[in-house]
């Protein structure tokens, strides 16, 4: 039986932790919410219905894994800076086959 190597223990850790984060109801919706124009947390937050602690929580994450970016810095009236976001992705699509599921991510 052939040993895996690091490089492919790293590629498959990333592609499982993106099909994870996909498969999250939240995460999905942040990412859906943000395809067309970019949007803040809070607005995530009120569109979605999911508390601004989470998008926060879930936001990290995504932008970790590069499914969300951060377009701009932009401020309120009370010059208050808050981070802009828009989804990397328009589609995605994961086959699950032996030995290691596959995933085709389309850029936005």
């Amino acid at each position: 039986m052939a040993r895996t190597t690091l490089p492919q223990l790293k590629k498959y850790d990333v592609s499982q932790r993106i099909i994870e984060a996909l498969a999250d109801t939240e995460s999905r919706a942040l990412l859906f919410t943000a395809i067309n124009e970019e949007k803040s947390a809070a607005e995530l937050s009120e569109i979605n219905r999911i508390p601004l602690s989470s998008v926060y929580k879930k936001l990290a994450i995504l932008e970790d894994l590069a499914l969300m970016e951060v377009t701009r810095i932009a401020m309120d009236s009370s010059r208050k800076k808050f981070k802009m976001y828009r989804s990397r992705i328009a589609k995605a699509e994961i086959n699950i086959k032996e030995p290691e599921p596959s995933l085709v991510l389309v850029p936005n």
